[in-house]
């Protein structure tokens, strides 16, 4: 094994362990299916106690989604040491079923990394984008510049 994919075992198995220590994300059961080089999907099961009073996921969970994907695909990048400094969310339609957010890294600097993210609803019919998002985030005093 080379040097490069040993290191990059390591972040993977960081960006593991990171995911699983948010107390939030064990309550809501979101998975963190992909990790790779600028691309990072995390995967939300359905389940009723995540509904709004309408019976569609909660827009809190889908931001979340979008937030969680956003900082752990900058990390790809940036590093471990990194906070999210914003995010924005459009809602296309209410959604029903398992979510993916699929973020995927536009440009960073030295600091800070943009990032687009797509949700899709699991249905019937296959996956339907049900939002989109954007966000930014920044390495930490901890981490910069690394």
């Amino acid at each position: 094994m080379s040097d490069e994919n040993a290191g990059w075992d390591e972040a993977v198995a960081t960006a593991q362990a990171a995911f699983a220590a948010q107390d939030f994300t064990v309550l809501i059961g979101a998975e963190l299916t992909r990790f790779e080089p600028g691309v990072v999907e995390v995967r939300v099961p359905f389940r009723s106690a995540l509904r709004q009073q309408f019976g569609f996921v909660h827009g809190g969970v889908i931001a979340y989604a979008v937030d969680n994907a956003v900082t752990f695909a900058a990390g790809t990048r940036l590093g471990p040491e990194l906070l999210t400094s914003g995010i924005t969310v459009s809602y296309l339609r209410p959604a029903r079923g398992d979510l993916t957010a699929i973020a995927t890294v536009v440009g960073t600097t030295r600091r800070q990394a943009v990032v687009r993210c797509e949700v899709f609803a699991e249905t019937d019919d296959g996956p339907v984008l049900v939002a989109s998002g954007q966000g930014t985030a920044v390495g930490t005093a901890a981490g910069a510049g690394r």
